[in-house]
């Protein structure tokens, strides 16, 4: 990976857990997800228009298809992520479950239907994921004497979007060669279509409720999470997806550290060592 790269990818991870911070500390909710997704349309607009223009964009009817495809999925990524940290699950349990899960399948996906065969350092980190995982956790056990089994369930299958969702942005942004920014634009303009009624008509008022309580939240996610990925676009235009979809997990340590200190979720020493276990896990199928 090379250093540009690995700065965009570093970068990413770093305002990746800073918004979904944000939101676990708001309590979220379905108006403040709506919301961000469209004022994030109209934060990126002038942007999109001028990225555009320089980089000579060709318009190809198949790059509509392809934006609805990733924009209905990165719908349900926000909403089972945010149900997540509504079912009581801590910031740094649900985020490294989420975003661990994603590189994991992703390997497995390339072993059964790709045809890939990793090598022993792919697949150890693999089973250290899922020791980590564990770790972070806490007694799997337990989970159905707690609100933690809910949270935990959504947040795996927070990490099965992160999958479909990487592998098919990387064919579109590299293979369809659509710009990162105008890409992600047209993702999250379908989303809206779909998210803004989805809401108004299940949680009426959920909107306007969350532009006068939340306003300074809905902002700050919905200028930095179209970033964080649109930094992560950009790295795979020129590096391998199999690099930069475990790379960006470093995330995870932010996280864990940000739920840990700042929204004092206790259990510090634990969940840091299953951070980094989780961390070096991921390492181990990027060196793959």
């Amino acid at each position: 990976m090379s250093v540009l790269a690995l700065l965009l990818v570093l970068a990413s991870a770093f305002i990746h857990a800073s918004w979904n911070f944000i939101l676990k500390k708001s309590g979220g909710g379905s108006g403040v997800i709506a919301l961000s997704c469209t004022l994030s349309l109209a934060i990126y607009l002038p942007v999109l228009i001028g990225a555009a223009i320089l980089q000579h964009y060709q318009f190809e009817w198949i790059h509509l298809v392809l934006m609805f495809v990733s924009g209905m999925v990165h719908l349900v990524y926000f909403l089972l992520l945010d149900r997540a940290y509504r079912s009581g699950g801590d910031l740094s349990i649900v985020y490294p479950l989420a975003r661990a899960t994603g590189p994991l399948l992703t390997i497995l996906f390339a072993i059964a239907v790709i045809g890939e065969r990793p090598g022993p350092v792919p697949l150890a980190g693999a089973v250290l994921i899922g020791i980590s995982a564990l770790v972070l956790t806490g007694n799997p056990l337990a989970w159905h004497k707690s609100e933690a089994r809910s949270a935990v369930g959504f947040a795996l299958l927070t990490g099965m979007t992160i999958a479909v969702y990487t592998l098919t942005d990387k064919w579109s942004v590299a293979a369809w060669l659509v710009p990162p920014l105008v890409y992600d634009w047209g993702c999250n303009f379908f989303r809206c279509l779909v998210i803004v009624p989805l809401t108004r008509h299940r949680n009426p008022g959920a909107i306007a409720l969350a532009w006068r309580e939340k306003r300074s939240t809905v902002l700050i996610i919905a200028a930095l999470s179209p970033l964080s990925y649109i930094l992560v676009l950009t790295a795979m235009v020129f590096t391998p997806v199999s690099l930069v979809a475990p790379a960006r997990e470093v995330s995870i340590l932010f996280a864990a550290l940000m739920g840990a200190h700042l929204l004092k979720e206790g259990d510090v020493t634990r969940r840091a060592i299953a951070a980094v276990g989780m961390v070096l896990g991921i390492s181990g199928l990027a060196l793959g």
